[in-house]
């Protein structure tokens, strides 16, 4: 067995429909680190999906959401952090507003 510490999502701007932000390709992958940031001089929300390879983004795996990020605030997601995705699992987001908060996410990727 292998574990590779790595970027899982490289620092970006999340976006307002609900995107694929990364997905675990042939790997367990364990969540780490999760950090979002309001950029904006106004209030934004952000929600987080965790799915399992054969599902999509909805209620019944939404982990965080519309939580509400003040202006200029930093958030770095407990409720992600130590989660884990099985091979093809993947994580998803969306933002209440476009061009107001950035994500990036870093964690291990464990091979058998």
């Amino acid at each position: 067995m292998a574990v590779t510490v790595t970027v899982l999502i490289p620092a970006k701007t999340a976006e307002s429909t609900q995107t694929t932000q990364y997905t675990s390709n042939g790997v367990t992958t364990i969540i780490d680190k999760f950090t979002a940031t309001n950029y904006s001089a106004s209030a934004a929300t952000i929600s987080i999906n965790l799915v399992t390879a054969a599902g999509s983004a909805g209620n019944d795996n939404l982990i965080v959401k519309t939580k509400t990020l003040q202006a200029n605030e930093t958030y770095t997601f407990p409720e992600i952090v130590g989660q884990v995705l099985s091979p093809s699992g993947f994580i998803s987001t969306i933002a209440g507003t476009a061009s107001a908060i950035n994500i990036r996410a870093s964690g291990r990727q464990v091979t058998q």
